[in-house]
């Protein structure tokens, strides 16, 4: 029996098929950004049925939204204006006579590496999205934790400096500081341009407090870098060490492990998770 995850990225929306611990199938098409309710439900009905020849146990979703967990509502999804409350998981169950999970992308990419990825003998996890934003997912005791209105791991808001670390802690913050993109800088230093480098020194910097609220907060086993930004890793991480190396509790950074996400389709796995996470509960 397989497993469908779907992601409804900025994008696209993409489905795969999970069975035993492999993506076997992906089907992808553009999200329809500016169609009504109606016309997106739609394609999520077709993309599913590309799966109809499997024998299929459950369905999980992942939306760059809040969502009511327990009832599978989204609200106000990120690059889709039409969809501002969505019945999601009594609208698929009511098609597919299959349990339905629901939760936003980073919930999803911090589940889909517990099972799929490179933390998975950890039992408390932080899955840090690095990109446009700075989102995180949280598990504890090898379960994913959403806290009461799916807001768990909204380090990003926290208040830092003269805005909060999102500002500093993403894509942001090259665009906010120095009106350009992560990807700009990450090809300037790859042809070892010494300015480029310092301004990613400057964000490895401002991402170790980020990680020093993180352990403060939460204190987990391991914190696995996701998004965009993530794949600079190696311009930033000396100096986001050397910010981490000032916690006030050295003996804890002894256990510490900071790895960077390399799994393909880890945002459909990652909704595919949502229901294997259900079954172990």
């Amino acid at each position: 029996m397989g497993v469908i995850g779907i992601d409804m990225g900025g994008t696209n929306l993409r489905a795969g098929l999970v069975e035993n611990g492999t993506l076997l199938k992906v089907e992808s098409v553009p999200i329809k950004k500016n169609g009504n309710e109606s016309e997106i439900l739609d394609d999520i009905h077709a993309i599913i049925r590309n799966f109809e020849s499997e024998k299929i146990s459950g369905i999980g979703i992942g939306v760059p939204s809040v969502v009511d967990i327990q009832r599978g509502i989204v609200f106000d999804v990120q690059n889709i204006p039409s969809w501002k409350e969505v019945y999601l998981k009594d609208i698929i169950q009511s098609k597919k006579n299959v349990p339905v999970y629901i939760n936003n992308d980073a919930n999803c990419f911090v589940v889909g590496e517990k099972h799929f990825g490179k933390v998975k003998e950890y039992a408390n996890i932080v899955g840090l999205i690095v990109g446009t934003g700075l989102g995180a997912g949280l598990v504890i005791n090898n379960h994913l934790y959403s806290g009461a209105n799916c807001g768990a791991g909204e380090f990003g808001m926290v208040p830092f400096k003269n805005h909060n670390l999102e500002y500093y802690c993403s894509g942001q913050f090259f665009s906010n500081e120095y009106g350009v993109t992560g990807e700009e800088i990450f090809h300037k230093a790859e042809k070892n341009d010494t300015l480029a480098k310092k301004i990613f020194d400057e964000f490895g910097s401002y991402l170790g407090e980020a990680i020093k609220v993180i352990l403060y907060t939460f204190d987990p086993d391991i914190i696995v870098l996701g998004g965009s930004v993530s794949k600079s890793f190696k311009y930033f991480q000396k100096e986001m060490w050397k910010s981490i190396n000032t916690f006030a509790y050295p003996k804890s950074l002894e256990k510490l492990k900071i790895e960077v996400s390399e799994k393909e389709h880890i945002a459909i796995l990652g909704a595919a998770a949502l229901y294997y996470d259900a079954l172990q509960e």
